[in-house]
């Protein structure tokens, strides 16, 4: 490795921040039940602890999604909760409406057939924009559950098209300097059909509702074997990629920690981004996000164990050897042109991810550090003892 690449890669990994999600502290489990563990975070506040905690232990978190329902309470004022993001050193990141958890969204959110439900939805998530208002939010991130099982159980168009009307007044709704990001989901909870379905549809829809929104990839919501890096190239080329939800996946959408079944696939999504940039000499504005479910992980050692395999691939991706790569692939010899990213791939980055961490003072071992403190015992222990306080059963809410 050249001194040259060393520099860029410690540069790049300066930009790569990775927000976290706050319910991914929170205990989960799977539609047949929920794992319980005795750190896992029950409220907003120990949610952002355990977020400060990763941040404090890797210099690459300052920010954390939220999701409406599960961490504000009706009433509440939101900007009490910046004060407490601050106080464990992140701040508020992307906030997440929640338009598929109440039973009036059994048909559906904005595509329901049902005009109440369409409209609590849209009341809900503008409200949602408030909340991002008033913490200083720059990020509203849409998923929906909306889809139907069965042929015939709705008009499809007429679903597309209360959904383009639904996000083109989410749009407008928004304050400057916020980005509208739409995710898009294959299947389930619809085993038939879902609303937005698949990048296309998630482009069509922003582009409908304005120059304000972007498209949201999440890397474990595609069809087996479908090529995402292909599919964020795309993105990339007509400026409308505005984030990724990280996570892996062997089956569906598992929510695994990144790069633990496929971290070349991981890389070859890194390798697109870091070609595009050195393509345009412009380093494109993307959300770089978790969404990961840690059902029986300890949950700060999952979330660090992403933050690693991100950092480590990221970096391994700003080793390809572009001007090579260039030659090869015009001269049609595709041997060496695959060369440059298996070489890149191969590299040892680990020395180098452990120079860029003591360079910013947290531990070149970020799990071992977390171990040894003893904050996932203390966590343990008070929150245990907080929760039989407030009356509540192991676990707390749903998150």
């Amino acid at each position: 490795m050249t001194h040259a690449q060393e520099t860029r890669v410690l540069e790049a990994l300066d930009g790569f921040m990775i927000e976290l999600p706050s319910w991914g502290f929170a205990d989960t489990g799977t539609r047949f039940g929920k794992f319980y563990q005795a750190a896992a975070a029950s409220t907003l506040e120990e949610k952002l602890a355990d977020a400060g905690e990763v941040h404090r232990l890797t210099a690459a978190c300052p920010s954390v999604a939220v999701h409406v329902l599960w961490d504000f309470t009706a009433g509440e004022d939101p900007t009490s909760t910046s004060a407490v993001a601050a106080k464990y050193g992140v701040r508020i990141g992307a906030i997440n409406p929640n338009v598929f958890q109440d039973q009036v969204y059994k048909l559906g959110s904005f595509c329901s057939p049902d005009p109440s439900a369409r409209k609590m939805a849209l009341d809900h998530t503008l409200e949602s924009i408030e909340i991002g208002r008033a913490v200083g939010s720059t990020l509203l991130s849409m998923w929906l559950a909306d889809g139907t099982n069965y042929p015939g159980q709705d008009n499809i168009v007429r679903r597309k098209r209360d959904l383009e009307a639904a996000f083109k007044t989410i749009h407008d709704a928004m304050p400057p300097g916020m980005t509208l990001l739409v995710e898009y989901k294959p299947f389930e909870p619809g085993f038939y059909h879902t609303d937005i379905a698949d990048w296309g549809m998630a482009y069509v829809l922003a582009r409908h509702a304005g120059p304000h929104a972007r498209v949201l990839v999440d890397t474990g919501h595609h069809l087996p074997n479908a090529n995402i890096e292909h599919i964020v190239a795309y993105l990339l080329d007509e400026g409308m990629l505005g984030g990724f939800h990280f996570n892996d996946k062997k089956y569906a959408d598992d929510d695994l920690e990144l790069g633990t079944i496929d971290p070349y696939a991981v890389f070859r999504i890194f390798n697109v981004i870091a070609q595009h940039e050195f393509d345009t000499g412009v380093r494109p504005e993307i959300a770089y996000m978790v969404d990961q479910s840690h059902n029986l992980k300890p949950k700060i050692e999952a979330m660090l164990q992403t933050v690693d395999a991100a950092q480590t691939l990221f970096a391994k991706a700003q080793l390809v050897d572009r001007k090579a790569l260039a030659e090869h692939q015009a001269s049609g010899d595709i041997v060496m042109a695959e060369r440059c990213l298996v070489e890149a791939y191969q590299t040892d980055v680990r020395p180098l991810l452990a120079e860029w961490r003591r360079a910013k003072g947290v531990p070149t071992d970020p799990i071992q550090a977390h171990r040894e403190s003893g904050y996932a015992e203390r966590a343990a222990r008070d929150r245990s003892a907080a929760r039989a306080a407030r009356g509540e059963k192991q676990g707390g809410s749903y998150a």
